[in-house]
């Protein structure tokens, strides 16, 4: 299954509010389609579906991904659900999306896939880059690629920094300080709901 490319809004409506797809909200507030009117009971499976769906949608990931995330994040110590946002929040793409450098996750995937962002003083041009705490993310030292920035952080996604990044808007440089904390997760989701969704898959 491959990425999403259809109408955001349209998920939006169905999913609710996901901060890295989309910053425009739905004139209504009912799910899209002939029946988003109408009042359904959810089976669980239903309820758990939703939240994968959250999930997948958000990050921009395909289904492929999000299970190897999933596996991933099983191996690890501690709880697998906080493990798998952790994962997540770490992509290179969501860490420039989450310093302002772009309006929505795709936007901020789009900067780094064409070469305008740089780890440690190298371009780096892979999304799912793991970001790692000591991680120093700029701008490629071009004009172009400052532009562009200086453009997005006018306008940011996300109003507030979270805890584990710091960002210097006149340089155009920002670090990597540590892992991100549960409670800096912009999503609202129940992960727990997720790896049960999975459990049952696998």
């Amino acid at each position: 299954m491959s990425r999403y490319r259809g109408p955001r809004l349209r998920v939006v409506r169905r999913l609710g509010e996901l901060p890295g797809l989309s910053r425009k909200s739905p004139r209504r507030a009912y799910p899209p389609g002939q029946h988003g009117q109408a009042r359904k009971k959810r089976s669980e499976y239903a309820v758990r579906l939703e939240e994968k769906q959250k999930l997948r949608f958000n990050y921009g990931l395909t289904e492929r991904q999000l299970l190897r995330y999933v596996r991933k994040a099983r191996r690890a110590s501690g709880s697998t659900g906080q493990t798998l946002l952790q994962l997540l929040e770490m992509r290179l793409d969501n860490t420039v999306f989450r310093m302002g450098m772009a309006p929505t996750i795709p936007g901020a995937r789009q900067l780094v896939n064409h070469g305008h962002v740089t780890v440690n003083g190298r371009v780096v041009d892979i999304a799912s880059y793991q970001c790692r705490p000591g991680d120093v993310i700029g701008v490629r030292d071009r004009d172009r690629s400052r532009k562009l920035v200086e453009q997005n952080l006018q306008f940011p996604g996300l109003a507030h920094l979270p805890s584990h990044l710091e960002f210097d808007k006149n340089k155009f440089v920002g670090k990597v300080n540590s892992v991100v904390e549960r409670e800096w997760v912009a999503l609202q989701i129940n992960e727990l709901l997720v790896v049960e969704y999975y459990s049952r898959q696998a």
